[in-house]
C-alpha cells in the first residue's frame, strides 16, 4: 500500500506537472488547498501531518473540512467550491494509484458543489478609460512605464501573470507589432499591438541600462526587479483610485482591464470567436458571458426593435432570403 505522502508527491510531480502540464500559478493553488486539507486533518486527529495515513482520507473528513472553510475561516462559497474541485481531482488521481480508496473516492465524488450567484463582472466604460489615461502623469521616472503597462493591459486583455511574466523576446515592435502571451495550461497566443502601445514599450525599453536582453522582463519595479502580481495590483489601484466603486462591486484590478477589453471588442463588432482567441479562453461559454453584461448593446437592440406604440413598422420582418421564391429572384438579380 502506498503512503499518503507518496500519493501527494506523485499527484504534484507526476500528475499536475508532467501529465497535465499546469502552470506554476495553478500548481500553487493546488498546493495551498492540499496544505489546508492536511493541516485540518492533522488538527482533527491531534497528530502531526507526517502521522496521517490513507485511512484518514474519508468523505466525512472532506465534508468536515468544507464546513471548516465556511464556518471557521469565513471563506466564500466560491472558495469552498474551488477547494472541493481540487479535492475531487486529488481523489480521482489517488484511486488510480491505490484501489483501496475506491469506496471513499466514490463518496467524495458525490459531494456536490454549492450553488452560488456568479460574481458581478466589472468593466470600465470608454469615457472612464479615456479619463484614466488623460490623468496619467507624464513626468517622473516611472510615468512612462505606468502608461505603457496600463495601455498594454487594455490593448491585449492580458492576465496579471501574463503581464508580469512578459519578456522582451515575446515582443515584436517592428511594423505589424504583436506580442506572444504565455497563458493558462502552458498555451501560447498572439495578440496584435496598437502602434501607440508598441511605441511606448519601445521608448521604455530604450531607457534601460544595461540594454534589455531577450529574457529580460518587460515591466520592472522601481528597484529594477521583475514586477510582481502584488506590485501590478498596487499600481492599478493607485491609478484608478478616482474611479467610483459601485455597490457590490470591487475596486478596479488588472482583471477589470481584461473584462474591459472583451466588452469593448464586442461593442466594436468583433466576432466572439476572435475575442475568444484574443483573450485565450478555453471555452466559448466564458467569452459569451460578456454579451450578457453589456447593457449598452442590449439598449441598442431594444431601440432597433421599437414597440408598436412608437412605430407602425414593428420588429424587423423576415429577411427576403428566407422566402424561397424571393430567394431565387434575388439570386437571379445578382
Amino acid at each position: 500500500m502506498k503512503t499518503l505522502g507518496s500519493l501527494v508527491y506523485m499527484f504534484f510531480e507526476h500528475h499536475l506537472k508532467a501529465e497535465k502540464g499546469l502552470s506554476q500559478a495553478s500548481i500553487r493553488s493546488y498546493r495551498d488547498g492540499i496544505r489546508l486539507f492536511l493541516l485540518f486533518l492533522a488538527k482533527t486527529n491531534r497528530a502531526s501531518v507526517t502521522k496521517l495515513t490513507i485511512a484518514d482520507m474519508t468523505a466525512d473528513n472532506v465534508r468536515a473540512f468544507l464546513n471548516h472553510l465556511e464556518s471557521d475561516r469565513d471563506n466564500h462559497i466560491r472558495s469552498r467550491n474551488q477547494r472541493l474541485a481540487m479535492i475531487h481531482t486529488f481523489f480521482a488521481f489517488a484511486v488510480g494509484q491505490e484501489p483501496t480508496l475506491l469506496r471513499e473516492a466514490e463518496r467524495v465524488a458525490a459531494i456536490p458543489r454549492k450553488r452560488t450567484q456568479p460574481p458581478a463582472t466589472r468593466y470600465l466604460e470608454r469615457d472612464e478609460v479615456e479619463e484614466l489615461f488623460a490623468k496619467l502623469s507624464i513626468d517622473g521616472r516611472l510615468a512612462l512605464r505606468d502608461r505603457a503597462l496600463l495601455l498594454f493591459l487594455y490593448n491585449t486583455g492580458a492576465r496579471a501573470t501574463e503581464a508580469v511574466g512578459l519578456t522582451v523576446g515575446q515582443l515584436t515592435l517592428t511594423p505589424s507589432p504583436q506580442v506572444r502571451l504565455h497563458g493558462k495550461g502552458d498555451k501560447w497566443r498572439i495578440c496584435p499591438l496598437w502602434p501607440e502601445t508598441a511605441r511606448l514599450i519601445a521608448d521604455m525599453l530604450q531607457t534601460r541600462r544595461p540594454p534589455a536582453a531577450p529574457m529580460s522582463p518587460v515591466f520592472e519595479s522601481n528597484v529594477g526587479r521583475p514586477l510582481t502580481r502584488f506590485g501590478l495590483y498596487k499600481l492599478v489601484r493607485r491609478h484608478t483610485a478616482h474611479i467610483p466603486v459601485v455597490e457590490n462591486q470591487r475596486a478596479v484590478s488588472p482583471h477589470v482591464f481584461r473584462h474591459t477589453t472583451a466588452v469593448h471588442l464586442l461593442e466594436a463588432g468583433v466576432e466572439v470567436n476572435v475575442i475568444r482567441g484574443w483573450l485565450g479562453h478555453v471555452s466559448l461559454d466564458t467569452t459569451n458571458r460578456y454579451a450578457e453584461i453589456n447593457s449598452k448593446m442590449k439598449q441598442e437592440a431594444l431601440d432597433a426593435c421599437q414597440s408598436p406604440s412608437r412605430s407602425s413598422v414593428g420588429p424587423p420582418r423576415k429577411p427576403i432570403w428566407q422566402s424561397e421564391p424571393k430567394l431565387l429572384e434575388w439570386l437571379s438579380s445578382l
